[in-house]
């Protein structure tokens, strides 16, 4: 495919730099048209298509050259970084210890992950060998409408009455769906996202229950042990750490109100996969939409149609009919994905300057 005027064609690894430069780069296939010459770099690993786009289009703008790879960041291409004291790396992969050290090897000091958490690296360790790690902001209305939308699904058995009709079955559905203005909803999480959702709940005339440590947002802040109890839905919109680990485990299922639904938005493993399908299989909850999975890395994001997911609690969880998975897309818009790059970009230069991060 001929290289366009002005960009960059890329294989593995694209490198953008002024055109004087360029010749020098073995991996360079086409010129950059680029106005200023860059002052700083950035190694951004896991690049996606569209993401790479973005980085080209948005970095040397700034005074940026950014090298570019879809591979995941990993120990055998940390040597990619050499020049560079900030990367940006993406969510998909664990990184590894192993990888941290010989990035730290290799001279950086700043991880800019283009996620809200953190929690596929050690940060701890991180810090140990010299290296900070800071997630970036985006636009919280991507997630707070698809969490909406789910909820909106599940409670109206929108799996069900989809599939019936692509086999060109237009009877009227057996379960009947509920209306949000006749139900209690709980939000466990209140910061930017679960905020934006309690915002959009408003204006469906709910009864609205929080659950958070610091109080953000104009709401009916309530023990956790309450707001499960008094729930019909419960949506989890909080960081994954040692403490919010199977925050929603087999004892406080117990508690919740029977045939509530759960949606979870968030990370996977906020919920006891072990514990919630039997409730889901006996009838115990109501119902699940789950755009995020204990277990999902090495599935989702990948073409699993020829691999055998028999036995997993994946394949558990999509044989029941209450039940919506989506690959943790929620917070795929073009709004958010040019937020996470944007600001990925803006926090590494404001470390090699000493600013504040965004």
């Amino acid at each position: 495919m001929p290289a366009t005027p002005g960009c960059l064609e890329w294989e593995t690894v694209i490198r953008s730099e002024p055109a004087q430069t360029a010749g020098r780069r073995t991996r360079l296939r086409a010129f950059s048209s680029v106005s200023s010459v860059p002052t700083s770099g950035i190694t951004a690993y896991g690049c996606a298509p569209d993401e790479a786009a973005l980085f080209l289009e948005i970095a040397p703008r700034i005074g940026v050259v950014p090298t570019i790879t879809e591979a995941a960041v990993s120990e055998g291409n940390a040597g990619l970084a050499r020049e560079n004291r900030c990367i940006s790396i993406g969510h998909k992969t664990q990184v590894t210890n192993a990888t941290l050290r010989a990035l730290s090897e290799a001279g950086v000091r700043y991880i800019s992950t283009r996620s809200v958490g953190c929690n596929h690296i050690d940060v701890s360790y991180a810090a140990s060998v010299g290296i900070s790690v800071e997630t970036v902001a985006y636009s919280p209305d991507s997630v707070a409408d698809y969490t909406l939308m789910l909820m909106l699904m599940a409670l109206r058995d929108a799996r069900s009455v989809i599939r019936r009709a692509d086999v060109h079955d237009y009877r009227l559905n057996d379960v009947r769906g509920k209306e949000l203005r006749e139900l209690t909803v709980g939000v466990i999480g209140t910061g930017r996202i679960g905020a934006a959702v309690i915002d959009r709940l408003r204006g469906f005339g709910c009864r609205l229950l929080a659950h958070d440590k610091w109080p953000k947002t104009t709401a009916e802040y309530l023990p956790l042990d309450q707001l499960l109890e008094q729930s019909d839905v419960v949506t989890l919109h909080t960081p994954l750490n040692a403490e919010t680990r199977h925050l929603l485990d087999r004892r406080r299922i117990e508690q919740m109100k029977h045939g509530a639904f759960v949606i979870n938005t968030a990370r996977g493993s906020l919920l006891d996969t072990a514990a919630l399908v039997p409730a889901l299989e006996s009838g115990r909850l109501g119902g699940a939409a789950l755009d995020v999975l204990e277990g999902e890395e090495g599935i989702f994001y990948a073409d699993c149609r020829s691999r055998p997911l028999e036995g997993t609690p994946l394949d558990r969880l999509q044989a029941l009919p209450n039940v919506i998975i989506s690959p943790h897309t929620a917070y795929y818009t073009d709004r958010a994905l040019r937020d996470t790059v944007e600001n990925s970009i803006t926090n590494c230069l404001k470390f090699e300057g000493g600013g504040k991060r965004g």
